[in-house]
């Protein structure tokens, strides 16, 4: 069904009336059932993250509105085993964007999830969905043009409406900076690069954890000790893994990277004490310029 074929009627809450309307910016899709109010926002958050990997194998896993996994591999069905290895937990019942089209493999490897989003659906896999009621989202607009939707983002309040450009950041090779003694590999700097792209979408203070293009941890909405959730989060698979900041880090966040043996940070921006630090330790540092705070 296409989205003039479903209505919302209700928001978060069941007490809160809500609806849906079509706009010059609205994509394509169609979906296999009507989704809620909570669906269309997961959906998209997953729909943000997945557009940064839109031509290669990818997949990102969403609980509610926070970025659960993500993962790229040779193929989609590495990239499926990745991101269920990544957070097994969160993976059930959770909201699955993919890149790719899937087929009737894939599909049984999502048995378990909530939606599965795709651009393409084999028939194969479209029968084995149906006969195991499982909601399906079809992506009709290229993943490629997705960023050309984007709306300015607009928030009502009591004091006035804000509106924002949507953030359209970029890394940026005049401001991409190895500030550190130490010099990164070219598979450090492609999983921070990978790593950069997912914090980008999460809510701020983000931290992520990544190693081998597949997320560890995902710290998200915390205002403080975001390093230190991640870093425990992620446990022993911080060891020469990649850590990334939404924000500048000081030097108690570099010192709890140190100690977890994290190969590389990157961050908007070092002070002169962080720099020092991680040249003493012999610790990877990448600079950004760019700030991605997510509210």
């Amino acid at each position: 069904m296409n989205l003039e074929d479903f209505k919302i009627t209700s928001g978060i809450n069941s007490h809160q009336n809500a609806s849906i309307e079509r706009n010059e910016k609205t994509i394509d899709y169609s979906s296999s059932k009507p989704l809620s109010y909570a669906d269309i926002l997961s959906i998209t958050i997953g729909l943000n993250v997945i557009s940064e990997f839109f031509d290669v194998n990818a997949v990102v896993t969403v609980s509610g509105t926070n970025i659960s996994a993500v993962a790229l591999g040779k193929s989609l069905e590495e990239a499926i085993v990745q991101a269920m290895d990544s957070n097994p937990l969160d993976f059930v019942n959770a909201n699955v964007v993919v890149s790719a089209e899937i087929d009737s493999d894939a599909a049984k490897m999502l048995k378990g999830v909530n939606i599965i989003i795709a651009p393409k659906f084999t028939k194969n896999a479209v029968e084995y969905l149906d006969s195991h009621d499982i909601c399906y989202v079809s992506i009709e607009t290229p993943l490629k043009d997705y960023k050309k939707y984007l709306s300015n983002e607009t928030i009502v309040t009591p004091l006035g409406t804000l509106v924002q450009t949507p953030n359209l950041s970029e890394l940026d090779k005049e401001t991409f900076k190895v500030v550190s003694k130490n010099k990164p590999t070219v598979e450090l700097i492609e999983d921070a690069v990978f790593a950069w792209k997912v914090a980008k979408h999460a809510k701020s203070q983000a931290v992520v954890i990544a190693k081998d293009l597949k997320t560890s941890a995902v710290a998200q909405g915390l205002r403080s000790d975001a390093s230190e959730y991640a870093l425990n989060a992620a446990c022993e698979r911080a060891k020469d893994a990649v850590l990334a900041s939404d924000i500048p880090l000081d030097v108690h966040d570099i010192n709890a990277a140190i100690q977890c043996r994290i190969a590389l940070v990157i961050v908007p921006s070092a002070s002169s004490k962080v720099v020092e630090t991680v040249d003493k330790y012999g610790l990877a540092l990448i600079t950004t310029g760019i700030t991605n705070k997510l509210f």
